[in-house]
């Protein structure tokens, strides 16, 4: 190690001493309202030391998960993937990936410093730089598929209404219909199923769809769910009413689909302006350039 890495590593230490010398001064300390009001309350079984380790404990596993997505954030996301899969298998991923992370920052700051040009500072920095890069890579790996998910599922509604007002305008109850749509393919046909089984074991068939269109955070699906638990509710006509959601998912699915290919017309534009129109402006200008030279 150089000597200018030693002198900022011992810096670098001598500083973090000193932080943590003034933070632990007890001018700068104010007592909680816990500490205020344990002498007026029956003593704790467990001692003060165990139970202010254990706040700083949580409040460090807080902060982690404020970063890595927060329990109740990944619960919802797991809820559209799969209900059936726990946040804990998911931050085992989390720490698989993180661990990737760090094993390819490490392999990348060993081949770096064997050239010399990277101080143990700068990779100790770049690990855990990759660490924390790979948890966050499996958190937003698993948003995109969430994302996804939604969009397959909002796809599916337009055909899944049609079929849901056929069959109640072939004579079907909303269940019978229900049914039958959800033995077919498709993303929603996978969320119908699980309603249906709930509703099997009990569940009231309004609350168990009530309860999948929230789980799956689509906004044409809940107002389609709204629209039927309305129509179930006040004896209104089912197939007319399923009729017009179904008209009106269609039209949603027809803005989706404009607002998505105004957004791919846009990325259309990236390799024309960065790729085909300099090589065209090349080509354009590079003979009249080399005639210059020849010339003079």
């Amino acid at each position: 190690m150089s000597p200018a890495a030693t002198g900022a590593l011992l810096g670098l230490l001598g500083g973090a001493g000193c932080v943590l010398v003034l933070l632990g001064v007890p001018l700068r300390r104010t007592p909680s309202l816990e500490s205020r009001v344990a002498p007026y309350l029956v003593r704790p079984a467990v001692p003060g030391w165990r139970a202010s380790a254990g706040r700083r404990l949580r409040a460090a596993v807080d902060a982690c998960g404020a970063v890595l997505g927060s329990p109740a954030v990944v619960r919802a996301r797991l809820d559209v993937l799969d209900p059936d899969r726990d946040v804990a298998e998911h931050r085992a991923e989390q720490v698989l990936w993180a661990l990737g992370g760090a094993g390819a920052a490490a392999v990348l700051c060993a081949v770096v410093l064997l050239r010399g040009a990277l101080t143990p500072v700068g990779a100790l920095a770049f690990v855990v730089a990759g660490t924390v890069g790979g948890a966050l890579l499996r958190d937003a790996a698993l948003a995109r598929a969430v994302r996804r998910r939604r969009a397959l599922v909002e796809e599916d509604l337009p055909a899944v209404a049609e079929l849901l007002a056929l069959s109640v305008g072939a004579g079907e109850g909303v269940a019978a219909a229900l049914q039958r749509v959800a033995a077919g393919g498709g993303e929603l046909a996978v969320d119908l199923r699980r309603a249906l089984a709930r509703v099997g074991t009990g569940t009231p068939l309004v609350e168990a769809l009530t309860a999948t269109a929230d789980r799956l955070g689509v906004a044409a699906l809940g107002r389609f769910v709204d629209g039927l638990v309305v129509a179930v509710e006040t004896g209104s006509p089912l197939a007319a009413v399923l009729r017009a959601q179904a008209a009106d998912a269609r039209e949603a699915e027809r803005r989706r689909l404009l607002e998505e290919g105004g957004r791919r017309e846009v990325r259309m534009l990236v390799p024309v302006v960065f790729g085909v129109l300099p090589v065209t402006v090349l080509f354009a200008v590079f003979p009249g350039l080399a005639q210059l030279s020849l010339g003079s």
